[in-house]
This record gives structure tokens, sequence and C-alpha cells, in this order.
């Protein structure tokens, strides 16, 4: 108990050390034996304390490495879900409810770019509309474009909730994306659909951009209903 007691304290003052930037983001924390003698414990409550945060996603922990601060943002609260999300995408009915509730989300997003989105917006479309062309002919360099004019729909809105969210989905997904069987054909198929969502967003023309967005995903969730056999 007191070993207990003691590690939760030692997480609480690095817990309280790191949202302050006393320890700053993506650093190295301390070494065991350095916080062992600053803090008066042993290496096993240190590493309960370390644990503890690990958790929280305060600090990442990597084999040979000496963790790396975390400060608290919205990117590190979707990761500290990824492992319950990876275990219920796992089930049948578990990447067609997670995929519903992108397609959800992107609807609203292609509405809200196609009513504000700004001259810098707009360019960073173009440009990630015109790498998703060029590598057609590659399915994984394809994808990466893919997912990277997707992309900029969630940064349109200026709110770090929704860039969190994305970089959320893409690893959520990405097991069962990257097996999908891809071609040219099909990238080309996806790149129109990419362009025809694009054009409406500059004709601000909001109906036209959600319908495009909500066939372009349903279409991309038949091709994965058939490679993956869920319903």
């Amino acid at each position: 108990m007191k070993q207990e007691r003691a590690a939760d304290a030692i997480a609480r003052d690095l817990e309280r050390r790191i949202i302050t930037g006393a320890l700053p983001d993506n650093s190295p924390l301390p070494a065991e034996k350095e916080l062992g003698v600053e803090y008066g414990a042993s290496r096993t409550v240190i590493r309960e304390a370390i644990t503890a945060l690990t958790n929280r996603g305060m600090l990442e922990n990597r084999p040979r490495f000496r963790p790396t601060v975390r400060k608290p943002g919205y990117e590190a609260a979707f990761d500290t879900m990824g492992g319950v999300v990876q275990h219920l995408t796992h089930g049948r009915s578990g990447v067609k409810t997670l995929y519903q509730s992108r397609i959800f989300l992107e609807r609203a997003l292609v509405r809200e770019a196609a009513l504000r989105a700004q001259t810098d917006d707009i360019r960073q479309l173009r440009t990630a509309l015109g790498n998703n062309h060029d590598s057609i002919d590659s399915s994984e360099d394809f994808y990466a474009t893919d997912v990277a004019f997707h992309q900029v729909f969630y940064r349109i809105p200026r709110n770090p909730i929704f860039p969190a969210l994305h970089q959320a989905y893409t690893q959520w997904l990405a097991e069962h994306w990257q097996k999908m069987e891809r071609s040219p054909e099909r990238n080309a198929l996806n790149y129109e659909y990419h362009r025809t969502i694009f054009q409406a967003i500059l004709e601000r023309d909001v109906d036209s951009a959600e319908s495009a967005l909500e066939q372009h995903l349903n279409n991309a969730w038949e091709h994965v209903k058939t490679t993956f056999d869920v319903d």
C-alpha cells in the first residue's frame, strides 16, 4: 500500500511537471535512477509511476528507450483509445460502425468546406488533388495522397479536435484499408470522386459536395465489405 501511494504521488507530480512544461513535450524522461534519487523511491515505485503515466497517454514508452514526454492533447487522448477501438473493429460489425461515423463526420466537413473554405484551404485541396492524380499508377502512393486529400477537410474548421480525429481514424482503419485490393483503375475512380468533391467546393455547391462525398465513401465501403466479408 505504501508503494502504491508513493507511486501515485510521484505520478501526480510528474504529470504536473508535464502539464506546466517543466518536463518539455517530446523530451526524454529523466532516467529511473535519477528519478529514484529525486523522489527518494525505489526503481519499482518509479516504474509503477511511469506505467501509470504511460497508460494515461502522458508518456510514450518503447523498449530500450527512455520514456518520452507527451503533453496532453487531443491526439494523445485519441491514442489512448486506440487499443479498445482496435479490439472493437475485429468484430463483424466493428469496422462498419466506425466507418459510418467517419461518413457522418466528413459529410459535415465537406459542407463546411463548400461554405467557408478560404483561399489557402482551396490551394491545399488543389495541391492534394494534384498529388492524388499523379499517384494513380502507384497504389501505395495513392493511399497516402488519398489520406492527405481527406485530411484537408478536417483542418478547414480550424478546430484542433478534427485533425486529431482524422489521425485517429487513419490509425484505427489503416489495418483494414492497407489489406484492400488496389489497382490503377480503382485509384482512377477514387480520384474522380475527389475531383468532383473539389469542383463542388469551388462552386460553393454545398449539397453537391456532400452528395459526392457520400457516394465516394459508400462506394469505398462496398469494396471493403467485399474484401473483408462483413455485413
